[in-house]
């Protein structure tokens, strides 16, 4: 028998941790495990009347770090909260009253954040958790940052802005080191292999793929998003309405994220519309009982849809609070010219919880541990409840007596 491994000091290795694999009965039996009611600040009584009507301050945004021990949030009470995965326990609290706080993206080290601001400017920010410090300051958008992502091979980042452009950056540079000026506010996504990332144009309904190397180019593929299923509900159909795209891990898909009741998942490859993801009330209106507009927009979307680590399943938030998750692993194969007629898949929920009393306006799974985050007015930790399967055991063993 070998000896057991052992580290550089001699002492014994610690064993490989266990790893579980994501089956619907597992996601069936996802339940809060800790929730953080005060993960925000109270609206203070002195704000006027317009804004308080809007009800409770939201978290907007969750970020993970690499290796999924902690979790960041960022809400409109202009914080950032920083919260262990592993005991479930708020580390600390950091603010930006000064420049407001909004799509917190860990970097490669899990001391740092890049941030887009609300306030004073359009700066995108390089944040030290550490000592609560600024490390650099990226400017050049001249509106609003409403999409940023972090490579996920090296220290290189993209940002979206609704000043109509997308630029890419590098940590170890204050100006950007490229440039796209595009006809409408875009949204951005890298791919898993950081070779490849994609542009959302809204009012065009178009996703363009670009080489990361040769990004002065044209698109490689230009892939228009088109749901004929939505003439048979009005007619002119409402225009689709992208507020997140995301890469499935294994490269495969692109799942689009929008404001509206439908998410869906596209063929990375050719472009096809493989599925459209119902059962969820969309995050357009702030508040389940405001009225719908008539155009469409971003509204409190964006952050509310997500991959599990294993590309099975996808989960999202939902207006009336709600968590949602589709099983995603028979997609239709489709090849060969795409037809912007053919329907796609309607999936429903393989399973929907019960989560917050306002909207579920955040939703991520962690890349590394079997559980879910979920945000609105407040802060959620979702684990398998392992007791269910203790009865069953149990239930296994009085059948072998």
């Amino acid at each position: 028998m070998p000896p057991p491994p052992t580290t550089s000091n001699g002492n014994a290795a610690a064993p490989p941790p266990a790893t579980i694999p994501l089956s619907n009965a597992l996601m069936a039996k996802l339940k809060p495990a800790k929730i953080f009611k005060g993960a925000v600040e109270p609206t203070p009584p002195s704000t006027p009347v317009a804004r308080s009507h809007q009800g409770p301050r939201h978290i907007t945004a969750i970020t993970f770090d690499d290796r999924g021990d902690q979790v960041l949030t960022a809400a409109e009470d202009e914080t950032f909260r920083l919260y262990s995965c592993k005991t479930g326990k708020h580390l600390k609290t950091l603010y930006s009253k000064k420049y407001g706080v909004d799509l917190p993206r860990f970097t490669h080290r899990h001391t740092t954040v890049v941030h887009a601001s609300t306030k004073e400017d359009d700066t995108i920010r390089y944040h030290s958790l550490h000592d609560n410090k600024y490390l650099q300051y990226f400017k050049g958008h001249s509106g609003r940052v409403v999409s940023l992502e972090v490579s996920p091979i090296d220290d290189g980042f993209m940002s979206g802005s609704v000043d109509k452009t997308v630029r890419l950056w590098d940590l170890r540079a204050p100006t950007c080191r490229g440039l796209l000026n595009l006809p409408a506010s875009p949204i951005v996504a890298y791919d898993s292999s950081g070779l490849v990332f994609a542009v959302g144009v809204n009012h065009y309904s178009r996703i363009l793929l670009y080489d990361q190397a040769n990004y002065d180019k044209d698109p490689f593929l230009t892939i228009t998003l088109e749901d004929p299923t939505l003439a048979l509900v009005s007619y002119p159909p409402r225009p689709i309405y992208m507020t997140s795209l995301s890469f499935s891990p294994n490269a495969k898909y692109i799942l689009v994220g929008c404001s509206g009741d439908a998410h869906y998942i596209l063929d990375a490859f050719e472009g096809h519309l493989l599925a459209k993801l119902e059962g969820h009330v969309g995050l357009e209106r702030r508040r389940i009982d405001a009225p719908q507009t008539i155009d469409p927009s971003k509204g409190n979307s964006g952050e509310e849809v997500s991959w599990t680590p294993d590309s099975k399943y996808v989960v999202s938030g939902s207006l009336n609070g709600k968590i949602i998750i589709w099983d995603v692993q028979n997609l239709p194969v489709r090849s060969g010219v795409v037809d912007l007629k053919a329907h796609p898949t309607r999936l429903q929920p393989l399973t929907t919880l019960d989560g917050h009393p306002g909207p579920s306006r955040c939703v991520r799974f962690n890349p590394r541990l079997a559980m879910i985050v979920s945000a609105g007015a407040e802060l959620a930790f979702w684990l398998p409840d392992q007791s269910a399967d203790n009865e069953e055991i149990a239930k296994e063993l009085l059948r072998k007596k």
